[in-house]
């Protein structure tokens, strides 16, 4: 049981309509950098906002106190379903080689598991439709950039490295041992970003959950505690995911001698 100190804190529709506001620093600095992603951050925004909105609406009833578990279950298999496809889209660059419909479902689904069955059955958060819905997002909010961070630059280098792998596969070198150093580069490269993360939190930076439960008045040892599983659950999920769709696209990547598909400027 989750011991408060104060009572939750609210914020206002003119507290939203103030930080939005800050949206305008980056659409000046856009604008004078000559970066041309003004439209791409009006866009994001919007979409940002018609998302969160409609996500709260069809929120209420499903995280209900008295709200039947099934419906969370439900929420969470319907992201699922929204995150395979994402990662689907990022890997359409592969073709017919990119990772099967299984295998990416394999790579959302197992870390989202795997890391609900820590949460909830070591008793680090009681399930109950308020936790089991966030706990399914956080997993899955981290994996997926990451994912298209791994896939991409694995797309890269197999494009620029091309004549090494076929060199290595010409000398005698099997195919995972001709295509391993883009598969170690792309999933190093995808984990980088939350291994540094976790090195910044606590004095630098207050990650979401630690700072939602202080806002909620959740005792700060309580919120440190919580904060620290889903840190590592998070880096966790991130591997288990990045490695998996980076590894499906390697195994199809070569054969036969030569690399079995084109990155993209080599159809060009």
């Amino acid at each position: 049981m989750l011991r408060t100190l104060a009572a939750p804190a609210t914020v206002s529709p003119w507290g939203v309509v103030a930080a939005a506001g800050l949206v305008s620093v980056t659409l000046i600095a856009s604008w004078r950098l000559d970066l041309g992603l003004i439209p791409s951050i009006s866009m994001s925004s919007i979409r940002s906002v018609t998302q969160l909105l409609v996500a709260g609406i069809l929120l209420v009833p499903a995280l209900r106190s008295d709200a039947p578990l099934g419906w969370s279950w439900l929420w969470c298999g319907v992201m699922v379903v929204f995150a395979t496809g994402l990662v689907r889209r990022r890997t359409a660059s592969l073709g017919t080689n990119r990772p099967s419909v299984i295998l990416s479902v394999l790579a959302v689904s197992v870390p989202v598991a795997a890391g609900l069955a820590v949460v909830f059955c070591f008793g680090v958060l009681p399930l109950q439709p308020s936790t089991l819905v966030p706990m399914a997002g956080i997993i899955l909010g981290n994996t997926l950039p990451a994912t298209s961070v791994g896939a991409t630059r694995f797309v890269e280098l197999v494009r620029d490295e091309r004549g090494q792998i076929e060199a290595m596969l010409a000398l005698g070198f099997g195919a995972h041992a001709s295509i391993r150093p883009q598969v170690t580069k792309a999933v190093r490269t995808a984990l980088t970003p939350p291994i540094e993360r976790m090195r910044m939190i606590g004095l630098v930076l207050l990650p979401g959950t630690m700072t939602g439960m202080l806002l909620a008045g959740v005792e700060p040892l309580q919120a440190v505690m919580t904060q620290m599983v889903v840190s590592f659950l998070i880096l966790g999920g991130v591997t288990l995911t990045v490695t998996t769709v980076v590894l499906g696209c390697s195994f199809s990547a070569v054969g036969e001698g030569r690399i079995s598909w084109s990155a993209p400027s080599d159809a060009a």
